[in-house]
């Protein structure tokens, strides 16, 4: 599974999860089995070979569009920012559906 992120660095223990028009490296998180293989960073999220199957947004009010016409999952960070507790959350279900 790979999953998107819009974030306001590039440092993989300092990164934070922002809102896309604030966004200044997106993220691709791999993660197998529980696992998180690998983290790769881009300036654009179609600089990525990676195909993402998921991306994690800040709040329900973020424009998603793009990433739905894409054919991806959208899911809710509510409270998780930093990529540890996004997987976290992600792997024990606990991020939401996007509110229409």
């Amino acid at each position: 599974m790979n999953i998107l992120l819009a974030m306001d660095c590039d440092d993989v223990e300092e990164a934070k999860l922002c809102k896309i028009n604030d966004v200044k490296k997106w993220a691709i998180i791999a993660v197998e089995e529980g696992e998180v293989i690998e983290t790769l960073f881009a300036d654009h999220r179609e600089d990525f070979e990676l195909y993402p199957e998921t991306v994690v947004v800040f709040d329900d009010n973020e424009y998603v569009w793009p990433f739905i016409e894409e054919q991806m999952q959208v899911l809710v960070a509510h409270t998780q920012r930093t990529i540890d507790d996004i997987v976290e959350a992600y792997l024990f279900k606990e991020l939401h559906d996007l509110a229409y």
